[in-house]
């Protein structure tokens, strides 16, 4: 089938690669002619594993071209992919101007029937603005198109988004056309065939579902924060009473490990936009206010363990972080729990020293050049004459560390274990100081 796709960021991307990569035509189609050139060139402008090596083949037997040519995309695909970004406005409700725009592009080359699909995530109500903007811009032209706007919100984990796209939970079909949802059914069928994942709903229940699924998990890790602080104040250890919980099938243990709070892309931006949506109709969610609410006093928490432990005084002190993305597998940094971290440090007058295995560059690109901080060529290196190291990310590289190297190498044998990967008794042992989330700090058996 012939696809077009606008927006060559992360959903666009794997959505083009993994569409190609079964024998589609994909055509993708982005504003950033120096995004274009890249992907043209042979690179990559993100990173998730596997990605590029899947783009390149594609591309190599011409399954998928770039190009900055909205016209031909509008012209090539049956399937008009809305892949663009929905930035957070200032009230914290998404951003439509991006979506839009391309459904006004659509409407102003659009020459025969064609299926808008909203990869976007998008509030309830995007599919009916996407439409009337098609028909605003149709009737500019003094024309009468026949199209249908479909919502197909996306379900990818940074970081195992290829796998999640070539063998998904579910693929959601928001459509009130029986002939479009079955045109989607056909499009999405090599992704389809052990058993029945695509699920036909009205269009204003699949745009609420991804909102709905990201504030369901942002909301288990919220609370799992909020009982590792009860735990951590009454004396109980958090991890023990997270495996006892997540014994029972109801709960699980999926998204119940305690840590330094939740960031990236959708959960932040997607509990606010759906907090916005709520009060747009008058309804208060309370719960989501506390979810987000917690998530925020959560990244706070490792600076203030840290100034506890130098009595209130960071002034001059060298800190090593390990992990600058906000998960592993991703050089994604929006929102991340080191970037509250290293700008509280900053504020108080600390040194930064970091390292992380794909974030570096990203690094790089946020806060430039900037005598507070390092960014490390390796882990040991983050560790020379610091003062304490804080591991902010959960790489597999850092589950297993030299405890002794750690201890030798830091100026004050200080761990802070922000996402409780490792084993206290093992970093107690070798001499460590090891404080944790929500369990009481260690002591030498």
């Amino acid at each position: 089938m012939e696809v077009t796709i606008f927006g060559s960021g992360y959903v666009g991307l794997v959505t083009g690669a993994c569409l190609a990569e079964v024998g589609n035509d994909v055509l993708c189609i982005d504003v950033d002619p120096d995004k274009i050139d890249l992907l043209n060139s042979g690179g990559v402008p993100i990173y998730e594993p596997g990605l590029d090596e899947l783009i390149r083949n594609n591309r190599e037997a011409g399954r998928l071209r770039f190009s900055t040519d909205a016209e031909a995309g509008v012209k090539h695909g049956l399937f008009q992919f809305i892949a663009v970004g929905t930035p957070p406005d200032e009230d914290g409700s998404a951003d439509l101007q991006y979506v839009l725009s391309v459904a006004r592009t659509i409407g102003q080359h659009m020459e025969g029937y064609r299926i808008l699909v909203d990869k976007s995530t998008v509030p309830v109500g995007t599919a009916d603005k996407v439409a009337e903007t098609v028909r605003t811009a149709l009737a500019e032209r003094d024309q009468s198109i026949d199209f249908d706007v479909v919502s197909n919100p996306e379900f990818l984990k940074e970081g195992a988004a290829i796998e999640d796209f070539m063998r998904p939970d579910r693929i959601i079909v928001g459509t009130d056309n029986p002939r479009t949802a079955e045109l989607l059914r056909a499009l999405y069928a090599p992704f389809n065939r052990n058993r029945d994942r695509l699920m036909v709903m009205d269009v204003r229940s699949a745009e609420l579902t991804k909102y709905a699924a990201n504030a369901m998990l942002a909301t288990k890790i919220s609370f799992m924060n909020e009982l590792s602080n009860i735990a951590e104040i009454v004396g109980a250890d958090i991890e023990k009473v997270r495996v006892g919980i997540g014994s029972d099938p109801r709960i699980g243990y999926q998204f119940i490990y305690p840590g330094c709070g939740y960031g990236g892309s959708c959960f932040p931006k997607d509990v606010r936009a759906l907090e916005r949506t709520a009060r747009g109709v008058g309804y208060e969610p309370q719960l989501l206010q506390a979810v987000e609410a917690v998530n925020f006093r959560q990244k706070e928490l490792l600076f203030d363990k840290l100034k506890a432990q130098f009595d209130g005084d960071l002034a001059g002190r060298t800190i090593a972080l390990w992990g600058l993305a906000f998960k592993p597998n991703t050089d994604d940094m929006r929102e991340a729990s080191s970037r509250v971290l290293m700008e509280s440090l900053w504020a108080a007058g600390a040194k930064v020293q970091a390292f992380d295995p794909v974030a570096m560059d990203e690094a790089r690109r946020l806060y430039g050049e900037r005598p507070d901080l390092v960014l490390a060529e390796d882990a040991t290196a983050a560790l020379v004459g610091a003062d304490a190291l804080v591991i902010v990310t959960e790489w597999t590289q850092f589950r297993s560390p030299n405890f002794r190297l750690i201890r030798d190498t830091l100026a004050r044998p200080l761990l802070l274990d922000g996402r409780n990967i490792l084993d206290p008794q093992q970093a107690t042992a070798a001499g460590l100081t090891y404080l944790s989330i929500g369990r009481a700090p260690a002591t030498p058996t």
